[in-house]
């Protein structure tokens, strides 16, 4: 089900979910007091060396909106590109690598180029038994069946501007979306959108 025109630089709160696809990933946002009310409707077709997600008014896919570009293939970095259909740049994603390797990290920037805030996996002790579960032979295989927080925070500086919280126990990955803590609206709430996605397409969750 669609609904009119929302543009999400006027909402500050939002809700993920994923749709099952054998191969293709599919996702659609709402608001939370209209979940069956889908406002953007987002399609990656898997096994793509070179990223390429769009984001559409909905699943017919007539009026795209968004568009995630993969600056390189194999970039340990994973740098992105968000833009409009027309390449007007919205802002950028890239994965800090160092910080990573410990809980997952990712600095957002804006159209200019300059970092505007990171989002991290919101908990040390979690992040490690989730990367402790991805060794495991056999368990891994079903490790997002699991139900193990994948939590993010948005920071800027060690100030916290938003969460990003996987619900527990849900047959499909859904996520709440709370930016209502970055009053000055410094994050552009499309890059929130584009990477609330990225983190799970690109992550192959």
């Amino acid at each position: 089900m669609t609904t009119a025109t929302i543009d999400p630089n006027q909402h500050d709160r939002f809700v993920l979910k994923q749709r099952f696809r054998l191969v293709i990933n599919q996702y659609g946002f709402s608001l939370p007091e209209s979940e069956d009310r889908t406002f953007c409707f987002v399609e990656q077709r898997r096994f793509k060396f070179k990223e390429d997600i769009r984001f559409y008014g909905d699943d017919s896919k007539q009026h795209e909106l968004l568009r995630i570009k993969a600056r390189q293939r194999f970039d340990p970095r994973a740098t992105y590109d968000v833009t409009t259909p027309d390449s007007v740049r919205v802002g950028g994603i890239q994965k800090v690598f160092g910080a990573s390797l410990l809980r997952s990290t990712y600095a957002l920037s804006d159209a200019g180029g300059a970092e505007v805030a990171r989002a991290r996996e919101k908990n040390l002790a979690v992040a490690l038994l989730r990367r402790l579960v991805g060794f495991v032979p056999y368990l891994d295989n079903v490790a997002d069946w699991l139900p193990i927080p994948y939590d993010f925070e948005f920071r800027s500086g060690e100030r916290v501007i938003g969460t990003h919280s996987r619900r527990r126990f849900q047959w499909r990955d859904v996520y709440d979306i709370d930016m209502s803590a970055d009053t000055g609206r410094s994050v552009d709430r499309r890059l929130v959108l584009a990477l609330a996605v990225g983190m799970d397409a690109l992550q192959a969750r």
